[in-house]
């Protein structure tokens, strides 16, 4: 008869592994000796190693029961059910460790992919990554507003940069936070607004955003914060008949295009 100490050292287990088989069921109780030890047999040994051996290969100890006391035909089922189950949970975490790996790289956190392309090409055309950081931020606000239209939204600022204009103006935004309001860059860059806007909505690109107003005004004080010249650059394109930055619209009366 063995103490439960020999008995951990033949299954290659820990007594504490031992007692906590106890606790959970796995392994019987076995009767004491008449100084209150347990002992154990030959068969709680093969038991014990069994227990451990399914444990060490990924079977979960809730589902260690059930196989101990499965036939042949449940066993292979049983464990081709917990295979699955790995697989399933295999996929998950290496999905985990991709998000952590595009975290890691710094634009990833609470954007879609499709954003951080576009920041990244936004990048290659030279732009100061303080600018870049003010339109990051822009963007994991609209994101989390539209998630269902981002995509769509940001494919259109693709091909909005195959525009000479655009590329043109996102040549002034660099440094464009350090600007003054005497700047005579400011009105170029007001004229070069008015001109893509007037061919935009000429052309039916300029529809409903899905933001809504309270959150179309959010983004526009934003972009007055940013800049000494943010509130100059507005009044200039309303004198040439728009309103607005996140969602720029006609001037009621007034004029447009130039």
């Amino acid at each position: 008869m063995l103490t439960i100490s020999r008995l951990a050292a033949y299954a290659g287990v820990t007594v504490r592994a031992v007692r906590h088989y106890h606790r959970i069921g796995l392994l019987p109780e076995p009767e004491r000796d008449h100084s209150g030890y347990r002992v154990y047999d030959a068969a709680a040994v093969v038991r014990l190693i069994r227990i451990h051996t399914l444990a060490a290969a990924g079977v979960p100890l809730a589902r260690v029961q059930e196989l101990l006391d499965a036939g042949p035909d449940e066993f292979a089922a049983g464990v081709e059910e917990i295979d699955k189950e790995l697989r399933a949970e295999i996929r998950r975490l290496q999905g985990t460790r991709r998000r952590l790996a595009r975290l890691a790289a710094g634009d990833h956190l609470a954007l879609p992919q499709s954003v951080v392309d576009y920041l990244d090409r936004v990048r290659g055309l030279g732009v100061e990554e303080q600018y870049i950081e003010m339109e990051r931020d822009a963007w994991i606000m609209v994101a989390a507003q539209v998630p269902h239209l981002i995509d769509a939204v940001i494919a259109k600022k693709h091909e909005d940069l195959d525009d000479s204009d655009m590329v043109k103006l996102y040549s002034y935004l660099t440094g464009v936070v350090d600007w003054t309001v005497d700047d005579p860059r400011v009105v170029e860059i007001a004229d070069l607004l008015d001109r893509m806007v007037t061919r935009a909505v000429e052309a039916g690109e300029v529809g409903d955003d899905g933001l809504d107003d309270r959150f179309v005004d959010l983004l526009d004080a934003t972009f007055l914060e940013s800049s000494p010249i943010a509130e100059l650059l507005l009044t200039l394109l309303e004198e040439r008949g728009w309103k607005g930055w996140t969602r720029v619209e006609r001037v009621p009366g007034g004029r447009a295009g130039s």
